[in-house]
């Protein structure tokens, strides 16, 4: 087997599947060497852990060394307890997922938001390479993001930097639209998710049109002239340029990359720009938006970066 100076095995588990990509490092770059996808074992954390373990002694034999280890979880961590919430996996809501990993695996571990993961991936290589700040904006089955400056991943106190999925739009942002506040699973109401993510659209399109549509089919019906569907799409990019105009007003990014199943639709990126502009006052910029580099491939690259910033810091 072939030594490298450094490795890093990315991590992306998803509700169905998780996905390892193992890198060796030569320079400033990291190069792909082994890649595999198992099904995510969702209800029992031992065979969740045992399922962690088996992939990642099989990654270690592919690179030729015991490397650090990256994980991109979907949820939040709680900073206090370090037990994970909010995840669609159901074995790992509760459970300290890094403390049983650590135990497990014996090596340096990484372990961030999976959004934030692909946030960090487009700032190195990606479509935001070389840009002083960036915010990546997950736009799939909720909102989420990460921010980036200088290539590296913010994080904050909590761990929680760029969520802003779970910003709240007050009613009376909404009742112009006709929307009602919709109650969201993290316990608020109003959460941004619920408007701009790919369910929110498809739910804002179900209240105007009585039609239960995926994004894609609201589109081509927008396109074919259909009246209620470019009524959501119009809405749709409404809320969608306020919320990320709030943000450019809060970190004032240099770029927005999109990701996420919407992050596929080709309007947003003609007319999303516009739409953000209308909610800043004279001045002010507005900063690209640019589709990824990588896809729904990032997450996994973007933990095995961040594995190593983690690890670089702690020499």
């Amino acid at each position: 087997m072939t030594n490298f100076k450094r490795g890093f095995h990315g991590i992306d588990i998803g509700g169905t599947k998780i996905e390892l990509v193992a890198f060796a490092e030569e320079g400033d770059r990291l190069r792909e060497v082994h890649r595999e996808r198992i099904a995510t074992p969702g209800t029992d954390f031992a065979e969740f852990t045992a399922a962690m373990q088996a992939l990642i002694g099989r990654a270690d034999a592919a690179l030729g060394m015991r490397a650090a280890v990256g994980v991109g979880l979907p949820g939040v961590i709680d900073s206090a307890t370090g037990r994970q919430l909010s995840s669609n996996v159901p074995a790992l809501n509760g459970r300290m997922v890094a403390d049983a990993l650590r135990g497990v695996l014996q090596r340096p571990l990484a372990i961030g938001n999976d959004c934030q993961c692909f946030a960090l991936s487009e700032a190195q290589g990606g479509a935001a390479d070389g840009m002083a700040t960036m915010f990546g904006a997950i736009l799939g089955t909720g909102a989420g993001g990460g921010f980036c400056i200088d290539g590296r991943l913010m994080r904050g106190l909590n761990g929680v930097a760029g969520e802003w999925g779970h910003w709240p739009l007050a009613a009376a942002q909404l009742a112009p639209h006709g929307l009602p506040v919709y109650d969201c699973p993290c316990g608020r109401r109003g959460c941004l998710e619920r408007y701009v993510s790919g369910p929110g659209m498809r739910r804002m399109h179900l209240h105007f049109s009585g039609k239960d549509e995926t994004p894609l089919a609201i589109v081509a019906r927008a396109q074919a002239g259909y009246e209620p569907a470019r009524h959501t799409l119009d809405v749709h990019l409404d809320l969608l340029g306020h919320a990320l105009a709030s943000l450019v007003l809060a970190l004032d990014p240099h770029a927005i990359v999109l990701g996420g199943g919407l992050s596929q639709l080709a309007h947003l990126y003609e007319k999303l720009p516009a739409a953000i502009g209308r909610h800043l006052f004279p001045g002010v910029r507005t900063p690209p938006v640019l589709p990824p580099a990588f896809g729904d491939a990032g997450g996994a690259r973007g933990a095995a970066l961040l594995a190593r910033q983690q690890l670089n810091d702690s020499l």
